[in-house]
């Protein structure tokens, strides 16, 4: 099937800003997934890599990007501020979800957007923000209470991955999927770390990931 993935390296206008980023385009695609990458992360995370890889393969397009500029990646790099500032990220996942909505190849595939660590805080803010353009989110090790009051007007259908080991983690997403209003489901990984590490385990969460927008971007409407 690889000879019918499109691959394009892109440049994501938000604000004033220009933000690299790669997209992947399976023929006869049934959807995109934005990833909104995790604390001190890239559009070269290898996790977030490997699940787009598991996505593609299943016919849906991806976009991972850099949320930060490549200035802004240095500064946090010693700070480790930008990549707790959820306002930030959100505004710059805001502005791809717009742009993918106007590139010819995605302008009519639904949108999912994925999370990992302070991106699913992110994905969950966006998808309040724009609740006719978001069709599901799907959080992997995420910190979705950071996403604070927005959770409530989130009405895309969440689905939220934690490894069972993770047990801190565990509790944070408990809280915020009291707080959701909109169909949800917790997802714990029997065995898993915070970073999935363990053998299979990435696997595992791809898997439950994929079924997830699967379910919800071949959906019309």
């Amino acid at each position: 099937m690889t000879e019918n993935i499109q691959r394009l390296e892109v440049q994501v206008p938000v604000g004033a800003v220009l933000l690299e980023g790669s997209l992947t385009t399976p023929a006869g695609a049934k959807g995109i997934v934005l990833f909104a990458h995790g604390s001190g992360s890239s559009r070269f995370s290898s996790r977030n890599r490997f699940v787009a890889t598991v996505l593609n393969e299943a016919g849906l397009a991806t976009l991972l990007f850099d949320l930060l500029t490549a200035e802004e990646h240095e500064i946090d790099q010693r700070t480790r501020q930008l990549r707790f500032d959820i306002g930030l990220l959100t505004e710059r996942l805001s502005g791809a979800v717009a742009w993918a909505r106007e590139q010819p190849a995605t302008q009519d595939l639904r949108i999912g957007l994925f999370g990992s660590s302070t991106g699913a805080a992110a994905a969950l803010a966006t998808a309040a923000e724009h609740p006719e353009a978001i069709a599901a989110v799907v959080s992997r090790g995420g910190r979705p209470d950071l996403a604070g009051a927005a959770l409530p007007r989130v009405r895309a259908p969440t689905l939220l991955i934690v490894g069972g080991n993770d047990m801190v983690v565990i509790e944070m997403n408990r809280e915020a999927g009291r707080a959701l209003q909109t169909e949800q489901r917790l997802e714990i990984v029997p065995g898993a770390s915070h970073l999935f590490e363990e053998p299979g385990k990435l696997e595992q969460a791809a898997r439950l990931a994929c079924d997830w927008f699967k379910q919800y971007l071949a959906a019309k409407g």
